[in-house]
């Protein structure tokens, strides 16, 4: 269906991924990467593809960038993984989740306002509807965003910008939102590749609180996959939950780790919990599931490959 794709943030975790497994997919598309290369960002996860993509360093929030690479590539779609995603580092400073986030979502919107005619599909997050207690149903599609820290705020402040362009503009767009995503690929700082490298290392792994924060983990590759449908048979102006219904404490997910290498319990080491941290997501993904999706990875299955990409790039 589509022949010319931009796809932002495809240096990074989730859109390298997507890109890959893209190339693999649909070897006549021609892909257009466009990445910032922050810290969380790596081209050599790009090497396999390397010769049928075109890479462009760059700047989402450069309007004037993407115009150019849309006319030039006749783009016919847009695949907006672009994000700064870390909450920890958002509460610290949030200026550049707002520029990524909310600017660069804007710019993205201008460029597709444009160019009525080019898709624009924009990744999101399950942490836009807030924490949610035991026992409460997921979020559907209809449920009231209630972001509660600076990264979220700035997700909910995207989503809602295209939103407001499918209604005022009559744009075509498309959102999803996924639960917590684990694999290879995924910037050091995150909780599982945190667990997993200081396991290694024999060093203390920090867990926040007592560790009873709950997190629903997805498969890189399932996600993307959803992801892949939505681009292929979505309806514009739907948003799509993407969930594996795989809930999780942090302190289980941290003991599993060390299980799988073999390491003693008490290198756990419990911290004084970050501001405002949310207890639960969960997500109804009927929406997604409807377009004919289904997880293929389960946890123990994804936690072992993941944990031996890790193990090779510490070795």
């Amino acid at each position: 269906m589509w022949v010319n794709l931009l796809i932002t943030g495809a240096a990074g975790f989730i859109g390298s991924h997507f890109a890959l497994r893209h190339a693999e997919l649909k070897p006549e598309d021609k892909l257009v990467i466009l990445d910032k290369l922050t810290y969380a960002g790596d081209r050599n996860y790009l090497d396999s593809i390397a010769d049928r993509i075109e890479f462009v360093h760059g700047d989402i929030a450069d309007q004037r960038l993407v115009n150019q690479l849309v006319e030039n590539h006749q783009i016919e779609a847009i695949v907006n993984f672009a994000a700064e995603t870390h909450v920890d580092n958002s509460i610290k400073e949030a200026s550049p989740f707002l520029h990524t986030n909310v600017i660069g979502t804007q710019s993205l919107i201008e460029v597709v306002k444009a160019y009525p005619e080019v898709l624009l599909l924009h990744i999101s997050t399950d942490e836009v509807y807030g924490g949610l207690a035991d026992g409460q149903p997921g979020c559907t599609v209809e449920t009231a965003l209630n972001p509660c820290n600076p990264y979220s705020a700035s997700k909910a402040a995207g989503d809602y910008l295209v939103l407001a362009a499918v209604h005022t503009y009559g744009i075509r767009a498309r959102i999803t939102r996924c639960t917590n995503n684990y694999g290879p690929h995924q910037a050091d700082e995150k909780f599982l590749p945190v667990v997993i490298k200081n396991a290694l290392s024999d060093q203390p792994i920090p867990v926040y609180g007592e560790g009873k924060q709950k997190r629903d983990w997805l498969y890189v590759t399932d996600h993307t996959d959803a992801v892949e449908l939505v681009l292929g048979n979505g309806q514009d102006g739907n948003i799509y939950l993407i969930s594996a219904d795989s809930e999780r404490e942090n302190i289980e997910t941290a003991k599993k780790v060390l299980d799988e290498l073999g390491k003693p319990q008490d290198l756990i080491e419990f911290v004084t919990d970050r501001p405002g941290h949310d207890f639960r997501y969960a997500l109804d993904s009927s929406s997604i599931k409807a377009l004919g999706w289904s997880p293929k990875v389960n946890f123990e299955e994804g936690l072992k490959k993941t944990i031996e990409w890790y193990s090779n790039r510490v070795s």
